[in-house]
């Protein structure tokens, strides 16, 4: 289902937000790593916002999830400060692991071991 005017608008607003929510309270680096959200979807009812967050040479993704998830209660109330006269009705945050990164990271490899194979093959050129 494609996302609506409204939801992208939204969306947009709560994903510019959360990242400076995010550098003022040190959300951006968790475990040695990097952190940085992703995107943002909203549903279409507009109570409910997926928040995907995307780690950098984090050692353990699920343990950071865990310590932002940790800290939502304060993530929530400074981004409601800053949108209540835009929303009126804060949606609720759900935090996800984006793993995109990883994925491209493993596609990547593959096709490296694959092109390697090819090179080190002289009957496949």
């Amino acid at each position: 289902m494609e996302e609506g005017k409204r939801q992208k608008q939204v969306a947009g607003l709560l994903f510019e937000e959360l990242n400076g929510i995010f550098q003022r309270l040190g959300l951006t680096m968790v475990d040695g790593g990097m952190v940085s959200i992703a995107s943002v979807k909203i549903t279409p009812d507009l109570l409910e916002a997926r928040i995907y967050l995307s780690f950098f040479q984090v050692k353990n993704g699920r343990e950071a999830l865990r310590k932002i998830e940790d800290r939502s209660w304060e993530i929530k109330k400074e981004l409601t400060a800053r949108i209540k006269h835009q929303l009126r009705r804060m949606p609720e945050l759900k935090f996800y692991l984006d793993d995109t990164l990883e994925h491209a990271f493993k596609m990547e490899d593959l096709l490296r071991k694959i092109r390697e194979g090819k090179a080190g093959n002289p009957e496949n050129d």
